[in-house]
């Protein structure tokens, strides 16, 4: 009888987890079949895979500036990354290494201002940055989000796992505390720096309300904007518009298979 109902058990949880499992790849299934079949189609919910996919590239690259668009998000995505990183592992390592009650009481300022929506901000923003000329530039999609709260609070999470032992060693050794964080901290830390190069650049390719705010010329469009240009148009077609949704989708979904392991370990705050 105890076999019985674990066997039941078991059962129903390969149940749940499949049906789960089937509701979570379901939407990527249909967008990915939806991007090679035509508009009426798509609209009739056809599952199965069609013979359009070459006719909707064509019509993407025709009626849209994919090539544009796609450099425009890496390039913006990739440096906002990199910089981001760098900064706030900084203020992590710095905020936790040289620790004083006025640094927490600044930490706690700096969480603060994550309560505070950027809809709250993004006219404020908009004109010192029409002021200051950075319209439709890289430096002025990256410096509303060069850094983070939770990126900083992330790497002084890590910071408080990091080896003081280290530190004093490299210290006597002759190291200064740059050479220390660049030499030591980074190679050790490098799970916590995969998580937030996950996070930052998962969050700069998908960002849409900022780029749509400051990129006013055609030429700055990115992916997000590309998509949302299709479905403002008068008639959409649901064909090419899955296509550049699935072209939008493919580079985080990248990412994150490659950094998931280094990703799980890095918000746990594993150290290697």
């Amino acid at each position: 009888m105890k076999k019985t109902m674990k066997n039941l058990k078991s059962f129903l949880r390969y149940v749940f987890l499949i049906t789960v499992s089937f509701f979570s790849v379901f939407p990527l299934y249909w967008m990915a079949i939806s991007a090679t079949n035509k508009n009426v189609d798509v609209i009739r919910g056809t599952l199965m895979p069609g013979t359009y996919l070459v006719e909707n590239f064509k019509t993407l690259i025709d009626q849209q500036n994919l090539g544009g668009a796609l450099v425009n998000s890496f390039r913006n995505s990739i440096v906002l990354t990199v910089i981001s990183l760098l900064i706030c592992s900084l203020a992590g390592y710095g905020f936790e290494i040289y620790h004083s009650k006025a640094k927490d009481r600044f930490m706690g300022v700096l969480l603060l201002a994550m309560m505070i929506p950027f809809a709250a901000i993004m006219i404020p923003l908009f004109t010192m940055f029409a002021n200051m000329k950075l319209l439709n530039t890289t430096i002025g999609f990256i410096l509303p989000t060069i850094a983070t709260p939770f990126l900083i609070m992330l790497f002084r999470q890590s910071a408080r796992s990091f080896p003081r032992d280290i530190i004093e060693a490299a210290r006597i050794d002759g190291l200064n505390e740059l050479q220390i964080f660049f030499r030591m901290f980074i190679p050790t830390m490098k799970s916590t720096y995969a998580a937030a190069m996950t996070i930052t650049f998962m969050a700069a390719w998908n960002n849409f309300l900022w780029p749509r705010i400051i990129m006013l010329s055609n030429d700055a469009v990115t992916m997000p904007m590309l998509v949302s240009n299709i479905i403002q148009g008068y008639v959409t077609d649901n064909g090419m518009l899955m296509l550049a949704v699935l072209i939008t989708t493919i580079p985080t979904v990248i990412i994150f298979f490659i950094l998931q392991k280094n990703f799980a370990e890095g918000i746990t705050g594993a150290v290697k």
